[in-house]
């Protein structure tokens, strides 16, 4: 077992910061001293003592427990130089002798103070992307990132999976960072040359405040179904979590993919300029998706629109890949990449990796093992038919549930797994604290009530359960291992326990004589 604080990878900060004085900072954001005025000056900010450096600004915000105020002290031993906090924050820094701005709702301005300090001031920043969507986020945000490359930009990415900084590749901590944190990491990426950066932006980011202070160039919508009702309550809640990014203070302009029913919603109420896209027939949009061709080595498509048509590949299998590559190419054309450009940068392809997304890890033998991130009901429903697809016999399928996460959408993730696949094998994944067998129970039980005669199978660890799979499948046969894709832990009762399924996926084959 690894301890979860040692495991989890730095924030990342630009190595030279240009200082700015705490006078600046008040004149600025009109705020109100605490004693007497400084011209202290500093060099980043944090609202996490864990995560405070020599020179930084402290944000001391009220939380769900206790006031940010109480580790004033614990902030200043670490280096801070100065605090920002609230009437409430101030009666308890009463001593700390640090200087001391007045700031009510201080979390509803982290993001513009933290734009601020690391100088990403309009005119300043790259070209900025951001996704945002229950399923697709971060395959779009891959491929778009290889596109950039392709048309020759210096690149940055955050993403659930990982942070680029211009060919440096870092493990991520959140989908999207504290606004503080994604700052620094902005500011980074400046640092570095980066002249386009994507961002997966997930609907926490958005109704957390995580990324203000940040203005996209263009911001693009995959889909929305079922998922974090367990933070959102209801589908209408986590609708206009999502539809927050399609304002005029968030984005230029917008892509939508029609692709799920929201997405009319969000074209019809995002208060920017709008672009639409769609992967089938029936719906008029801007631009289609039409596939071409689908192999276990590559889908084949081709985007058309008001420019005319372009035809490429993407070295991942499914239609909805396919769609989401549509999506990123419609964002170059409305973030100004000239059409003549994408078509002689991408007509051979996209040269892109996805980690964990339906991510093939077989070799030379045996059957095709396919690991993947997903973990809800649509993205199972999409995963298990591009599996389909590209398969002559039989389709397996392992997968398990996130504990403590949103358990009303257990069922119809078995119901989707067991009605698309023949053979199913239900597992762990992370339990957290949460009693795995029961956890096991609701899917096995909504597995056999959907399909009572499909061939089911409940084994646990997951390490064993991808072995049963493999012993039981053939040559000609595919496992889609859905859950674990790129993480390299699971989550056992708080413990990060060193964990990768692609590694299991292969150590599995290879103890059955696969190549």
């Amino acid at each position: 077992m690894v301890d979860q604080k040692e495991s989890i990878p730095p924030i990342l900060r630009p190595d030279n910061v240009v200082a700015v004085s705490l006078r600046a900072i008040a004149e600025r954001f009109d705020l109100a001293w605490v004693g007497d005025e400084s011209d202290t000056e500093l060099t980043g900010i944090s609202m996490n003592t864990a995560d405070l450096r020599r020179g930084d600004l402290f944000v001391a915000m009220p939380g769900l427990k206790t006031h940010g105020a109480n580790f004033i002290q614990k902030a200043k031993d670490a280096g801070a130089v100065a605090v920002v906090t609230d009437r409430e924050g101030a009666k308890l820094a009463q001593g700390m002798e640090l200087p001391t701005l007045l700031l009510e709702h201080p979390r509803a301005h982290l993001g513009e103070l933290a734009a601020f300090v690391y100088g990403n001031l309009p005119g300043t920043m790259p070209k900025l992307f951001a996704t945002t969507g229950t399923n697709g986020k971060t395959s779009t945000s891959y491929l778009l990132e290889a596109m950039l490359r392709q048309l020759g930009e210096v690149t940055g990415l955050t993403s659930t999976a990982e942070r680029h900084i211009a060919g440096e590749v870092i493990v991520s901590r959140l989908t999207t960072p504290e606004s503080t944190e994604m700052n620094a990491l902005l500011a980074r990426m400046k640092e570095k040359g980066v002249t386009s950066a994507v961002l997966e932006v997930s609907a926490q980011a958005l109704t957390q405040l995580r990324v203000d202070g940040i203005h996209f160039d263009v911001a693009a919508f995959t889909n929305l179904s079922h998922d974090h009702l367990d933070d959102y309550g209801d589908m209408e809640t986590y609708f206009k979590a999502k539809l927050g990014l399609f304002t005029d203070g968030r984005a230029e302009r917008a892509v939508v993919s029609l692709d799920s029913p929201y997405g009319a919603r969000v074209a019809e109420l995002a208060n920017i300029p709008v672009v639409t896209l769609i992967s089938h027939e029936g719906v008029d949009a801007t631009y289609r998706v039409e596939i071409l061709d689908e192999q276990p080595s590559h889908t084949a498509f081709k985007l058309i629109g008001p420019e005319g048509e372009l035809v490429s590949r993407i070295p991942i299998i499914g239609a909805h890949m396919a769609a989401n590559a549509g999506l990123a190419m419609v964002m170059l054309l409305q973030a100004g990449f000239a059409w003549p450009r994408l078509v002689e940068s991408l007509s051979a392809g996209v040269n892109a990796y996805l980690p964990g997304r339906t991510e093939r890890v077989t070799k030379d033998s045996g059957p095709d093992v396919y690991v993947d991130f997903g973990h809800s009901p649509d993205a199972f429903l999409n995963t298990l038919a591009a599996v389909r697809k590209v398969t002559k016999g039989r389709v397996f399928m392992v997968f398990g549930a996130d504990g403590d996460r949103d358990a009303s959408k257990r069922p119809a993730m078995a119901q989707v797994a067991a009605e698309g696949c023949d053979v199913l094998v239900v597992t762990d994944h992370h339990p957290r604290f949460e009693d795995p067998a029961s956890i096991r129970k609701t899917l096995v039980d909504a597995a056999r009530d959907a399909r009572p005669e499909l061939e089911i199978y409940e084994v646990s660890p997951p390490e064993a359960a991808i072995r049963k799979a493999v012993a039981l499948a053939k040559p000609g046969d595919a496992i889609l291992w859905a859950g674990p894709g790129h993480q390299d832990y699971r989550d056992i009762r708080g413990v990060r326990t060193v964990y990768s399924a692609r590694k299991e996926a292969r150590d599995a084959l290879a103890e059955n004589g696969w190549k």
